[in-house]
């Protein structure tokens, strides 16, 4: 866990609509013997206040690198980030005690229980002591790790300690958190948990961004998406304005041969992705489809666009590609 920051803040203290605006953010990684790589290219987007926004893109796409520039952790190789009107770049101690960060596959303090992970947080933070031990206990609960908040983190499992980082951060209440694939290693019920705490943190004023390889994820709690892709954002906008960009409402995946782009191309658009064919169509066309699948054996799933055919025909490939 990284500290960021002395100091009491709560959302109700922060003014303004906007929580956090960045304007053409580009920043190149430079090493000895190699060339430049351009992790962020003109790298913009604004996030409301209150508002829970989802950043996706697949490995390398400069999701870590924007959050930890945002965060006052790397400095950028150009751009403006600010955060409630202050300058991230220009004045990070300023900025700090209004955040709060999950890093990608941080760890817990191992000589630390939860609890005292979570109590101590808050101390260098400056809570009281009473406020500090309540929060403990309260989001420790909700986490799912009450039974286990007095074991030493390093005989947690993967998961508890994942949801002890998460606890860490949403026990602070900061006005804004920054959430690296927070649920990463969690179960689907553990998920639900972290889902329905940062729901009952924006309702308490709080914003929160996110990185996640979890599509059912961002759509189910975000109400804002921005898609990246080497370093430059290509779409954004709500689950449902994204999904309308696919062209269609259906989708049925078709498994069991290859090279059948052809064949189905005149019923709606078709993406490839590893072993399956996804047809992106209407309600009146599906019938026609399954009668010719079933003439070739192919195996058949029928259901609404998810999020996950926009990225496909957004960004050319499934999240869980390398770039």
């Amino acid at each position: 866990m990284v500290a960021l920051g002395d100091g009491l803040r709560s959302p109700q203290q922060v003014s303004g609509e906007v929580a956090l605006k960045a304007s053409n953010v580009r920043k190149v990684y430079r090493s000895r013997g190699n060339p430049p790589v351009e992790a962020l290219r003109d790298l913009s987007l604004s996030v409301t206040k209150g508002q829970r926004v989802a950043i996706l893109g697949r490995n390398g796409a400069g999701k870590t690198t924007f959050l930890k520039i945002a965060s006052t952790l790397l400095m950028p190789t150009s751009g403006e980030v600010s955060i409630f009107s202050m300058d991230v770049i220009k004045n990070p101690e300023m900025v700090r005690p209004y955040i709060a960060v999950v890093p990608q596959e941080g760890k817990p303090f191992y000589h630390l229980t939860p609890r005292e992970q979570v109590y101590t947080y808050l101390l260098t933070r400056g809570f009281s002591k009473e406020t500090a031990k309540s929060r403990a206990d309260t989001v420790l609960t909700q986490m799912g790790l009450a039974e286990s908040a007095d074991r030493l983190s390093v005989t947690l499992s993967g998961g508890q300690q994942q949801r002890t980082m998460v606890a860490t951060v949403l026990a602070t209440e900061a006005p804004l958190m920054f959430l690296d694939e927070p649920t990463l290693g969690m179960d689907p019920f553990a998920r639900r948990s972290v889902w329905d705490a940062l729901r009952e943190l924006t309702r308490q004023g709080s914003t929160i961004l996110l990185t996640t390889h979890y599509l059912d994820e961002a759509e189910s709690l975000s109400h804002r998406v921005y898609i990246v892709d080497r370093g430059k954002i290509v779409a954004e906008g709500t689950s449902d304005e994204l999904k309308r960009k696919v062209g269609g409402t259906i989708r049925v995946t078709l498994k069991g041969q290859r090279g059948l782009t052809e064949t189905f191309a005149p019923f709606g658009h078709c993406i490839s992705s590893d072993d399956a064919l996804h047809i992106i169509t209407e309600p009146d066309r599906v019938s026609e489809i399954l009668t010719l699948a079933l003439k070739k054996g192919l195996s058949t799933t029928v259901g609404p666009v998810t999020l996950e055919e926009a990225f496909l025909k957004l960004v050319g490939g499934s999240i869980e590609d390398e770039i």
